[in-house]
């Protein structure tokens, strides 16, 4: 038994016009820790993989913005999800490349926007340091490698946690240590437990360890 469709799909498809459409396009950024980018290899270049990590979208940005041309002070001003629109992804040099055509930059000669959009990725809170590496590419325009997002203000954070919480892109644990607070004055020591157990696993306190440590 077949499909039906309308006579007007019919006579669509009898004419050749496409079907679907989609527009804008879309531009996939990855999103990954230092040297954590994902690796492919083979018997022949399984040498070369394990001396020379693999260009992404997210160290070919940073490249892009260590560049001291037009287009790598311009990239500076970029935050990493608006890179497609100024810019194409060219699948075989791995490098970012100016867009030629478009709407042109009322200011600069030479840039073109158009109207990609650039997804990043989604991280899991759970991968903590990845999870924080994505809310600092979000907010920070123009990184030139992982250690410029690390740095806030001329001091270069452990973690990337740390820059977040510095540059104030955190809640502060405030309202769970309050919560806690009156947990301990009402409640018994197994509500209480549970009820840490409870803001861990769906808050995710950026200081679960001080916590821990003031209610134990």
């Amino acid at each position: 038994m077949g499909t039906y469709i309308s006579s007007n799909e019919a006579i669509w498809h009898i004419l050749s016009f496409p079907i679907h459409e989609r527009d804008p396009a879309v531009q996939h950024l990855a999103i990954h820790l230092e040297n954590g980018q994902r690796v492919y290899f083979t018997e022949e270049n399984v040498l070369q993989r394990a001396f020379e990590a693999p260009k992404t979208t997210l160290t070919e940005f940073f490249t892009l913005c260590q560049k001291p041309d037009v287009f790598g002070q311009f990239a500076k001003t970029l935050v990493y999800g608006d890179v497609p629109r100024y810019f194409t992804w060219n699948k075989s040099s791995k490098k970012w490349e100016p867009r030629k055509q478009g709407k042109p930059h009322p200011f600069i000669t030479g840039i073109f926007k158009a109207k990609t959009l650039g997804r990043l990725y989604t991280v899991h809170p759970k991968q903590r340091e990845c999870f924080y590496l994505r809310l600092l590419l979000v907010n920070v325009p123009g990184p030139t490698s992982f250690e410029f997002l690390r740095t806030v203000n001329g001091r270069v954070f452990n973690t990337y946690q740390d820059a977040c919480r510095e540059l104030q892109l955190l809640e502060d644990d405030n309202h769970w240590d309050l919560t806690l607070a009156d947990a301990a004055l009402t409640s018994t020591p197994n509500n209480i437990r549970q009820l840490f157990a409870i803001i861990l696993t769906t808050c995710y306190p950026s200081q679960a360890q001080t916590l821990w440590e003031k209610y134990k």
